[in-house]
Parts: C-alpha cells; sequence; structure tokens
C-alpha cells in the first residue's frame, strides 16, 4: 500500500503543482507520455525509478514527497541552514573504534 501512496503522491506533485507538468518533462528530459505512465499508480509495466523521483523533486522543488517518507519511516525532514557549513557527522563505529584503541 505504501508504493500506491507514494506512486500516488509524487503523481499529486507533477499534475497539480506550480510547475506544469510538460515543463517538469522538459527539465528531467522525459517524454511526457513516459512519465504520465510511470506516475500512474495502477499501470503494473511502468515504475516510477527512483533517480526520476530525484530530478522530479529538484525541477518542483517540492519535498512533500520526501516528507511523506520521512514521516512514514518515523523521521522528520529539516531544511540545512545554508548559513551554517556541513559537519561531518561522527559515526558511532569511528568513535567505538577510537574508545578502543586508547584502552590498548
Amino acid at each position: 500500500m505504501f508504493e500506491k501512496n507514494l506512486t500516488k503522491k509524487m503523481q499529486d506533485v507533477v499534475l497539480e503543482g506550480r510547475v506544469s507538468a510538460k515543463e517538469v518533462c522538459r527539465e528531467i528530459k522525459k517524454p511526457y507520455s513516459t512519465l504520465l505512465r510511470e506516475l500512474n499508480p495502477f499501470d503494473t509495466h511502468a515504475k516510477l525509478g527512483a533517480e526520476t523521483m530525484f530530478e522530479i523533486v529538484k525541477a518542483t522543488h517540492n519535498v512533500s514527497i520526501l516528507e511523506f517518507m520521512a514521516r512514514e519511516l518515523g523521521y522528520t525532514l529539516m531544511p540545512v541552514d545554508s548559513a551554517e557549513p556541513a559537519r561531518p557527522r561522527k559515526s558511532r563505529t569511528s568513535e567505538r573504534v577510537r574508545r578502543q584503541a586508547a584502552t590498548m
């Protein structure tokens, strides 16, 4: 069920968004008819790929699908503050290895 909901939400982003579906197709370099088939949740022969979904998000500037996915997985989606440079995240593994090395 999640898959159909996801495809339907992507279909809504493209067909009901501020950027026309034809413009989205031009930006992602995909034929209009192909994209509409991929966005049809009831078409079992055409699937929307992750790369295409990412290109649609970039073309439409609509992150509601990412918010939906995050919420379904128990997360929240927050924008990165562009004024603050990205800091590398410490992984649990590297911290554990450092602690083990310190005890040797």
